[in-house]
């Protein structure tokens, strides 16, 4: 079951500048603050600072879907037509991340929760 963008992440340079302008952007403290990721949370939208991004081939914000079977999700999606940027790979305490892109070159972000 898709339920939807739940989840972007914006590769950066800068991750201290880049926490610095989304703190007052949103208006919040980050959830999480590590050199790897930062992570606000605003209602059940979650934002991410991450900078390796651009080092993994990000070149811009990229929406996740939130996904109940990501396998599942990916196997729809490249019968579709989209090819795979990055395989299902998990990022800590079971959350499961992937991405592909379409025959247009959007990016598509999945994200399978615990």
């Amino acid at each position: 079951m898709n339920q939807g963008i739940g989840t972007i992440i914006y590769p950066v340079k800068d991750i201290a500048q880049a926490k610095n302008l989304f703190s007052k952007l949103l208006g919040v403290e980050p959830y999480m603050d590590q050199p790897y990721y930062v992570g606000y949370k605003i209602g059940n939208q979650d934002i991410g600072l991450d900078p390796n991004g651009y080092n993994r081939g990000m070149t811009g914000a990229v929406g996740y879907y939130h996904v109940s079977d990501i396998d599942k999700t990916l196997r729809l999606l490249r019968e579709a037509g989209a090819t795979n940027v990055q395989e299902v790979k998990d990022v800590g305490g079971g959350k499961l991340i992937a991405s592909v892109t379409s025959a247009e070159g959007n990016v598509i972000g999945l994200i399978q929760l615990p």
